[in-house]
């Protein structure tokens, strides 16, 4: 049996690169580590990051972390070597020098797991391993002799998932009031005994009880707009009364964020409402789209030979996973994130359910299915954590009945009006247009894959009803008109077939030639122009385009209607799961109805007056000069509209809050943007201030001598920065061009001083992770755009300095110009950019004890857009130099003050913390 100790181990990093074999650690040259690792395989932690720091990124080995998610699937590990060594119980490595060790010592530890008897994930293990050897996983010849054969034959995945079962409709609510002695009292149970006394929390939960009253008006949910500032405790704060409602009323609350983040920070606090972890499962159910979750005849097409190569070995490791996570979510579950990204070219996203593939109850799996147990716990559960687009999705199709939330708790509710915005909008595009077709149609020539068309999913009602078997013909025959396979290169040649195709390359002649005007055909990005003033060409495909839809509608909705008659009739094959499969067709089919209607509208614009209501543009979509997509869109100027009419006008009662609800406006801001204004009697408002001493604690500086677009002088100001918060630094783009300039300017020099750093768009691992690693690790640093100026929650050491590359100026769309000529001008503008610059400086401190700076590397920053920060903050326009000094003292400060609190907490170290 080999010795993992003998095994060669390799660590490269932006700070050097070393190899430890036969008892001793050398360091190499990029060449030398390139050669060994090709000659005989060597042990790494996360290979893609390693072979990207190496300059080689095809590097392949004995990786530890597969080994970790074979060993423990569902089990969090920060995939780095503190990380690791942490979750071994092994001392953290001192030195880079000393990580070679540390990775064999680990090997050791973790292949020694194998045959222990308190090895928890066993079962399954044995007949993984032979699978794996046969796909030969280089971790295989040291794994399989491990583990001895069982006794018995072990259950396939597929046999061994629980079944959910079908339940009665949950009745409706009781009618109950909540008195504010219930809800501080739950409060105070939620809290624990001996918690830090918060007045703001108590004050804040028993306003938010007002959304749990009887419902007072028609066409008007009891409705509450709350700005809790940080620290004020809001997730408690809300939870006490929802939770206490949910009970009482025997009804479902609906939690609802924006951002993953926050979404399991919420599935974490459910273990306050309930202790008991498996109670905690039935009473609280996180809810997520379809894409998110595991599909298990996608995984088992795989699994039987639907996958080869690395994607093989990543399906058997998924298998590993399914038999042991909470609910199968892939995406911000109990899934490593680091696991799909271990595989590059990966077919993680195989395994979901990406594109409208599922076939309901005529899938084998459908009584196990992770995407339909959610769906139909959430039906009973106490509190159903989703996310704005689903919650608006959900209460706009009403496809689940009873399920249309009706208690909604928006959280980050600053995010709304953006939520709204994407949700109610619509895009004729060709990506759009060729879903819609191979839905309709199913594969096409010699395409692969397990997409069912129409004919194949109803072929038992085409042969029972002739009508709507006459129905699904002629929607296939009405649309070939739709674009096919290739139809981007066509209609780049010039050659586009059929009316849809034709009217995108007129959409795509149309927008290259204003570009042309305007000198910006060659700049490589995406290119837009209004839908105003079409020519001939353009007015004439809409017409030929929008008879090509009326014609395909038309057999969609008798089809509709057939089925129908269908679940009226009920015919004797009409069991249980062909009911199911036909009320899945029929949602599915008003979707596609909706969908094509919202492309007539659009249509019907082209050549006729404009509606006042929307923004209409037109796109071609690149990324570095390559077209990928090109389009037609229509947004709602005013997207609060339709969230108002469909999710909050039929709900009983409604909570919006945020920490920066107002956006560092006025409370007018916040209900414009909350679609309160188009409710008849409005909504009440509740604010609190932050307990945080911003003006001990925080400080802003503006540098004023960075000269804007100069990437040297930008890049040394965040190298000195960070050099001089000692890490812990969150540097914030809006641009990905200039983030990915900086780090490869300063990431290599940061790195020899002890500082790594890691961005976005720059490493080969997802957000979340990158956002565990800069939590992990105090000196580390991390550079990032727009989805990380939200919903990141960092406290403590590890972030004491942010950092933003210039004001977040907000970009010069179709969209924007008109909402700003719709808003106010650049009154419109200052609300947008103070509501990012607050949610930026969110970021930075997050407990009482925290400390840090806020620094703006621009001397154009407005004075008008400082009321964006907490009162009393202060702010200062200094030289780079200055600021270096400051950020300096400050850090040294915060170190202090760690120090203390940890000695503090370990004083009271039975208290409990609250987020």
């Amino acid at each position: 049996m080999i010795d993992p100790a003998s095994l060669p181990a390799l660590h490269a990093s932006h700070g050097g690169i070393w190899l430890r074999e036969e008892g001793r650690t050398m360091g190499l040259a990029k060449g030398q580590a390139i050669a060994r690792a090709a000659e005989t395989p060597v042990l790494l932690l996360n290979a893609p990051l390693t072979g990207q720091r190496l300059g080689y990124p095809e590097l392949n080995g004995l990786d530890l972390l597969e080994l970790w998610a074979f060993l423990h699937p569902a089990r969090f590990l920060v995939p780095t070597p503190k990380g690791l060594a942490a979750a071994l119980g092994l001392p953290a490595p001192p030195q880079e020098g000393d990580i070679p060790a540390l990775l064999q010592q680990a090997a050791t530890l973790l292949l020694d797991r194998l045959d222990a008897p308190d090895w928890l994930e066993r079962e399954g293990g044995w007949t993984a391993a032979q699978a794996l050897h046969r796909l030969r996983w280089p971790w295989s010849p040291l794994v399989a002799p491990r583990i001895p054969r069982p006794k018995d034959a072990e259950r396939w995945l597929f046999s061994k998932l629980p079944e959910w079962e079908e339940a009665q409709p949950r009745p409706a609510p009781r009618t109950i009031s909540l008195n504010e002695d219930q809800v501080l009292a739950r409060l105070d149970a939620l809290t624990g005994a001996g918690a830090e006394p918060r007045p703001g929390q108590r004050a804040y939960a028993a306003a938010a009880g007002d959304a749990f009253t009887p419902k007072r008006h028609r066409d008007q949910p009891n409705m509450l707009l709350a700005e809790a500032g940080t620290g004020i405790g809001k997730t408690l704060g809300y939870l006490a009364p929802a939770s206490l409602w949910a009970s009482e009323a025997q009804g479902t609350v609906w939690v609802s964020t924006y951002t993953k983040a926050l979404q399991r920070q919420l599935d974490r606090e459910s273990l306050r409402l309930f202790p008991d972890p498996a109670l905690a499962a039935r009473r609280v159910v996180v809810r997520k789209g379809r894409e998110n979750y595991l599909c298990l005849l996608n995984l088992e097409d795989a699994l039987q030979g639907g996958f080869s190569g690395r994607a093989a070995i990543l399906a058997q490791l998924v298998a590993r996973w399914a038999a042991f996570t909470k609910d199968g979510d892939m995406v911000g579950g109990d899934l490593p994130g680091w696991l799909p990204t271990l595989f590059r070219r990966n077919g993680s996203t195989a395994l979901t359910d990406r594109r409208g593939e599922c076939i309901y109850a005529g899938c084998p799996h459908y009584r196990k299915c992770f995407i339909e147990r959610s769906a139909r716990a959430s039906a009973d559960a106490d509190i159903v954590i989703a996310n704005h687009a689903l919650v608006m999705i959900n209460a706009a199709r009403g496809r689940e009945t009873g399920q249309r939330p009706q208690r909604i708790i928006f959280d980050e509710g600053h995010h709304l009006f953006d939520a709204a915005d994407s949700t109610f909008s619509v895009a004729l595009s060709g990506q759009e247009a060729i879903e819609l077709r191979r839905w309709i149609m199913g594969p096409e020539g010699g395409s692969r894959g397990r997409r069912r068309g129409l004919a194949a999913r109803l072929s038992d009602l085409a042969s029972y009803d002739e009508e709507g078997g006459q129905a699904i013909r002629a929607a296939i025959d009405a649309a070939q008109a739709l674009p096919a396979d290739d139809w981007l290169k066509r209609v780049v040649a010039g050659e586009p077939f059929g009316p849809l195709e034709a009217l995108l390359a007129a959409v795509r002649g149309t927008v290259y030639t204003r570009a042309a005007d305007a000198g910006e055909a060659d700049a490589g990005y995406g290119l837009e122009t209004e839908l105003a003033e079409p020519d001939g060409a353009l007015v004439e495909a809409a017409q030929e385009a929008a008879l090509a839809l009326d014609a395909l509608i038309k057999p969609l909705v008798r089809l509709a209607r057939r089925l129908e008659a269908v679940i009226e009739d009920a015919p004797d094959w009409l069991d249980g799961a062909a009911r199911a499969r036909v009320e899945g067709a029929i949602a599915s089919l008003g979707w596609r109805r909706d969908l094509i209607a919202a492309w007539l509208a659009l249509l019907a614009r082209i050549g006729g007056p404009a509606d006042p209501d929307f923004v209409d543009w037109m796109t071609v979509d690149r990324v570095e000069g390559r077209e990928y997509d090109i389009g037609i869109h229509r947004h709602w100027l005013d997207p609060t509209r339709p969230l108002a009419e469909t999710v909050l006008k039929p709900a009983q009662g409604v909570l919006i809050t945020s920490a920066t609800l107002k956006g560092g406006g006025e409370w007018d801001n916040a209900e414009a943007r909350a679609g309160a204004i188009h409710l008849p009697h409005g909504a009440q408002r509740f604010e609190a201030s932050s307990p945080f001493d911003y003006p001990d604690r925080a400080e802003v500086l503006i540098v004023t001598d960075i000269k804007r677009g100069d990437i040297a002088a930008l890049s040394g100001a965040y190298g000195r920065l960070i050099e001089a918060a000692g890490g812990g630094t969150l540097g914030l783009f809006t641009a990905i061009r200039r983030l990915r300039a900086v780090h490869a300017r300063i990431a290599d020099r940061l790195a020899r001083a002890g500082l790594p750093l890691y961005a976005q768009h720059v490493d080969p691992m997802d957000t979340g992770t990158l956002v565990d690693i800069f939590r992990d690790d105090p000196r580390a640093s991390l550079l990032g755009t727009d989805a990380l100026r939200d919903g990141v929650d960092v406290p403590g050491h590890s972030l004491r300095l942010v950092v933003m590359e210039g004001v977040p100026w907000s970009k010069p769309t179709v969209l924007h110009a008109a909402r700003r000529l719709a808003g106010g001008g650049s009154a419109y503008d200052d609300r947008l950019i103070r509501a990012r610059l607050a949610q930026a400086f969110g970021r930075l401190i997050r407990r009482a004890e925290d400390r840090g700076s806020f620094v703006i590397l621009s001397a154009a920053m407005p004075s008008r857009l400082l009321s964006a920060f907490p009162p009393g903050t202060p702010v200062r326009r200094l030289t780079l130099d200055e600021a270096i000094i400051a950020v300096s003292r400050s850090a040294r400060s915060e170190s202090l003050g760690e120090r203390a609190a940890i000695g503090h907490q370990g004083h009271e170290s039975g208290l409990p913390r609250q987020e």
